[in-house]
């Protein structure tokens, strides 16, 4: 049956589609052709999975588990539940995308970029599958270097330095992860996920509490810079600016917020309940750090970028306020940033093939010489600040009612956020399209949205409608999730108090 082996075949097609790019000749836009045909069907494979999930069903579903290497015990171990899988359809669906966002942006080295761009996707899929330890390491360090050898090569201006910068900041807290990781081993004798969440939960007398703090801070520091979280953030902006498109659309947020939930919560609940008060004070400080950042500057990747530390910090808050509202509000809000934020992106990189620059005192009056990118910005734009009935506003309000309920006084700081997230968007969309057309605009021809651009954006932009009025069909199966995520997080702390 299929159901017994998707998971391998959602993750591993792209990296062979890899393989056959590294083949096929540098003629016309073969290439191009190709990695689309093979991201659609990596996407189709994704779609397999919710419509076979079992909703309401506890544990994994769609399980891979063999024998790999006996000595250490590494085990091929694969299964979602209702938070990664909508995570795998999300990566899925921004593959065919970026691969049409890239199509005239990318016009050299082609066969490097989408080799590269495909063994990406492996890796990020990966990552939400894997429940072997040393498996889900594997792909979080593969996930790293195509990353970083596409910024070096198709950065703007900064390239080789910007991808340095990201590659240091997310290697060095990944090796004393790998040494976390192998304590635990030490410890357990296992490197998969559920036994180790078991004998976490019921032999706790194993571990000396000092020492799984520090392995706990391990993981945490890891996965916070891969998100990143505000103070960790310093990557951030330079690589959203130089990074394609197509990758900068999935540079941040996705792996390092499941990471968090996924292992933190899931293996540690003790020790993040300890660390709580300063994770959320940390996403606080984070949404009106972005937010102001963003409203001072004069790139739009750079606002951009302060606006997805904005966001993911809301995500912080939601996690870390350990209640199921606010884990459903922040794995819903992950999807809703991957969506609005690429289709951002993809708009701002469809700004820059027309006109060569991200400066925002560039541009003025652009609505009338391009109406539908000025209608798809709005509403893209509306979707990040939380207007209601678009997808942003269910993610927020699940968020900051999640911490009115726990943490009065942080949710009200969080909600300042959301008045400066519109205050910047809005400006940042004013200034551009309305108002009197600058120098730039009147003086060079453009074409408004063409058909490549249209089919990228406007299933993002429907997507935010229907996310937003029709969000229990997401819900039902990341409630699941988090329910039974909460139940074990308590389950945990009762018998620690016992002790």
């Amino acid at each position: 049956m299929l159901n017994d082996h998707i998971l391998s075949l959602t993750t591993f097609v792209p990296a062979a589609g890899a393989l056959v790019v590294a083949l096929l000749p540098r003629r016309g836009r073969v290439i191009q052709w190709f990695t689309l045909l093979v991201s659609l069907l990596t996407f189709a494979l994704a779609l397999h999975l919710p419509w076979h999930y079992v909703y309401g069903q506890s544990g994994f579903q769609f399980e891979e588990n063999h024998s790999w290497i006996t000595s250490p015990n590494i085990r091929y171990h694969m299964g979602i539940d209702g938070i990664s899988m909508w995570l795998i359809v999300l990566t899925a669906f921004l593959a065919p995308l970026g691969v049409l966002a890239s199509w005239k942006a990318v016009e050299t080295r082609t066969k490097e970029f989408y080799f590269l761009f495909l063994l990406q996707q492996t890796a990020m899929i990966g990552v939400f599958v894997s429940l072997d330890m040393f498996l889900y390491y594997g792909f979080w360090e593969l996930s790293l270097v195509p990353m970083s050898i596409l910024i070096a090569m198709f950065g703007r201006e900064r390239g080789p330095q910007t991808a340095l910068k990201f590659f240091v900041y997310t290697f060095l807290p990944s090796a004393l992860f790998l040494v976390a990781i192998l304590w635990l081993y030490a410890k357990t004798g296992t490197f998969d996920f559920v036994q180790m969440q078991h004998i976490l939960a019921q032999d706790s007398m194993l571990f000396a509490p000092k020492a799984l703090m520090w392995v706990s801070l391990a993981f945490l520091v890891a996965f916070a810079v891969k998100v990143p979280v505000f103070p960790l953030h310093g990557w951030l902006s330079d690589t959203i600016s130089e990074a394609p498109t197509a990758m900068a659309m999935v540079v941040a947020g996705k792996l390092g917020l499941y990471s968090i939930i996924r292992f933190n919560l899931g293996l540690f609940p003790v020790q993040a309940r300890e660390v709580a008060p300063w994770m959320i004070a940390i996403g606080v400080i984070g949404i009106l750090y972005g937010a102001l950042l963003a409203l001072v500057q004069r790139d739009m990747k750079r606002l951009i970028a302060y606006s997805t530390l904005g966001h993911f910090s809301f995500c912080i808050l939601g996690i870390f306020c350990f209640a199921v509202m606010g884990l459903d509000g922040s794995v819903y809000q992950i999807l809703n940033i991957g969506i609005s934020d690429g289709a951002l992106l993809i708009l701002a990189g469809a700004l820059y093939e027309r006109y060569g620059t991200y400066e925002l005192a560039a541009y003025g009056g652009l609505a009338t010489k391009l109406p539908n990118m000025a209608t798809l910005t709005v509403i893209t734009g509306l979707s990040l600040i939380g207007l209601p009935i678009l997808n942003g506003f269910v993610g927020e309000f699940l968020i900051l009612s999640s911490s009115f309920r726990t943490h009065m006084a942080w949710g009200a700081a969080a909600t300042i956020g959301v008045i400066l997230s519109a205050a910047y968007m809005l400006s940042m969309i004013q200034r551009i399209f309305y108002g009197p057309q600058s120098a730039l605009v009147a003086n060079r021809p453009a074409y408004d949205v063409v058909a490549r651009e249209q089919l990228a954006l406007w299933p993002m932009a429907l997507l935010m409608l229907i996310m937003g009025v029709a969000s229990p069909y997401w819900i039902r199966a990341i409630d699941g999730a988090t329910h039974e995520l909460a139940n074990g997080v308590h389950y945990t702390m009762s018998l620690a108090e016992r002790r």
